[in-house]
């Protein structure tokens, strides 16, 4: 059986850390920021690691999970 291929999108979206958790963008923090706070903003430069429910499907699609 041949080897499975990387899902386009979600390799140029999601990162894995050395212990296994997947590190994505922040949603909502792209346009539309004038209304949004300071505070909410800078939050928005870190990376955001994705709950545990999600990361599986996000782990599937760079062929790294089950």
């Amino acid at each position: 059986m041949p080897k499975q291929k990387t899902h386009s999108g979600a390799k140029k979206r999601f990162k894995t850390t050395g212990t296994g958790k997947v590190k994505a963008r922040h949603a909502m923090s792209s346009h539309i920021l004038g209304k949004k706070s300071p505070k909410r903003k800078r939050k928005f430069g870190k990376d955001a690691i994705l709950s545990s429910a999600d990361a599986p499907r996000a782990k599937r699609l760079l062929g790294e999970g089950k």
